[in-house]
């Protein structure tokens, strides 16, 4: 993939970047190296207070944010200023709460004193994508220069200015030089950057392939990572769901982001008793969507952020209809030069279909019909992703099955799954491994240094 800026919503080119030479590679990694020297001996005040100012960076600022990031990949305007306050919430947790996350751990002995200390490992490389090109950061830097350590970012090649723009963020807030670098680099040079021994380890958001070629170079160099590689997470109702509250809600989580998120709700799956109704008011909602331009007030919808993806979600959708779905609204690219896909939800789905087992990243949902919760929760579990799940009744002992037995490393009742600072985020099976977020998130890139002083 080239590093450049493509307009999802024109399809036109409107700059272009070249990667860094390995001359300028090697001065990056060496500054970081330093900065870490530096960074790991300041105080969590000190700390603090500069992601205090980069928070107040993010809300002054949201709106010239927003526009770069529907610039780059689409998403609609108003959703992009969100995600810019949001990034804010984040660095304001770690800035309150870092300190105590990783205070030293007590632990009781008869015959001395320990206690665990929390320590940052160094430099770790963070290979994001583009589907929230603010957030997905955000939430990896908060943490790990809080808990002391230094930031390089590989970001996915079609949002470069938005790498730029976080490197500056994190400068203009008062971090030194070298503790979060923005790397313009194409993803062949990721193997050599893991395998620095100046990076201390990698995390990962992308597809299950990307996860699994890291996750290997991290394991061969004995180098910790964390992967989160996406999901199909399913959307179950009962009968005693409000009908018309839960399909507002089941909208909202399909086609938020422009249906591009990890743990957008992907399969709904609603009991026979209520599954006509569901689904009349479902598409009826769908007919409603406005797609357009992502910079205008009314637009629901905006384009795909790359030309690529729509061709690879017409394909799924052809592959969905010969196993012998039907289309019930929309289905195909919309109209204009922009990378745009109608609303689509998909019926009659065999759920031994291979295309069951894949992630549509796209405005594309796909129903399910259960006979009970029994069905519904096989059928949930029935894909090889584990990242998200939630389930939509008021019946306290359905809720709990629900909680325990869904396969997932999230799962919401009566509300739509969402990342937030305190909940830690993260998947099970082929949705990856480890956490990021919450004091599960802050304590994966640090030494557990195990202390026992003798009495």
């Amino acid at each position: 993939m080239p590093i450049a800026t493509i307009n999802p919503t024109t399809g036109k080119t409107v700059r272009t970047f070249a990667p860094l030479s390995d001359g300028e590679l090697e001065t990056k990694l060496a500054l970081a190296e330093a900065a870490f020297q530096h960074h790991r001996r300041s105080s969590f005040p000190e700390r603090a207070e500069r992601m205090i100012v980069a928070a107040e960076i993010l809300e002054n600022e949201q709106d010239r944010l927003a526009r770069l990031m529907t610039l780059e990949m689409g998403k609609p305007l108003q959703q992009a200023r969100a995600e810019a306050v949001k990034c804010a919430a984040a660095c304001r947790y770690y800035a309150a709460h870092a300190e105590r996350l990783l205070a030293d751990e007590p632990i009781p002995d008869a015959d001395g004193r320990c206690f665990v200390r929390f320590e940052p490992l160094g430099a770790v490389l963070a290979v994001m994508p583009w589907n929230f090109p603010f957030w997905q950061v955000v939430r990896f830097a908060a943490p790990a220069l809080m808990a002391g350590n230094v930031g390089l970012l590989k970001h996915a090649g079609n949002v470069p200015q938005c790498g730029l723009a976080l490197e500056e963020l994190f400068l203009r807030a008062g971090f030194p030089e070298g503790c979060f670098q923005y790397l313009a680099i194409e993803s062949k040079t990721v193997q050599r950057v893991i395998e620095d021994p100046r990076v201390a380890a990698v995390t990962l958001t992308g597809s299950v392939a990307a996860g699994s070629a890291v996750a290997a170079v991290a394991g061969k160099q004995i180098k910790r990572s964390v992967l989160e590689l996406g999901g199909s997470d399913p959307f179950v109702v009962m009968p005693s769901a409000p009908l018309a509250a839960t399909v507002e809600q089941a909208v909202k989580a399909r086609v938020q982001n422009n249906g591009q998120s990890c743990i957008a709700a992907k399969r709904f799956i609603i009991h026979t008793a209520i599954y006509e109704e569901f689904e009349k008011l479902f598409v009826a909602a769908f007919r409603q969507l406005r797609m357009g331009d992502p910079l205008l007030p009314e637009t629901d919808i905006g384009p795909l952020a790359q030309a690529q993806a729509v061709e690879t979600l017409e394909k799924q959708v052809q592959a969905g209809v010969k196993s012998g779905a039907c289309i019930l609204v929309g289905g195909k690219r919309g109209p204009g030069p922009g990378f745009f896909f109608e609303p689509t939800i998909l019926a009659g789905i065999p759920t031994d279909s291979p295309f069951c087992q894949e992630e549509l990243f796209g405005p594309v949902a796909m129903l399910f019909r259960a006979r009970d919760l029994d069905e519904a929760l096989e059928i949930a579990n029935s894909t090889p992703f584990g990242l998200g799940a939630s389930i939509w009744t008021q019946d306290e002992a359905e809720q709990r099955r629900g909680i325990r037995e869904l396969q997932a490393g999230q799962v919401f009742v009566n509300g739509i799954v969402a990342s937030q600072p305190a909940l830690p985020f993260g998947g099970i099976k082929q949705s990856g491994y480890g956490r990021e977020l919450g004091v599960f998130g802050i304590r994966e890139f640090v030494n557990a240094k195990s202390i026992r002083i003798a009495v």
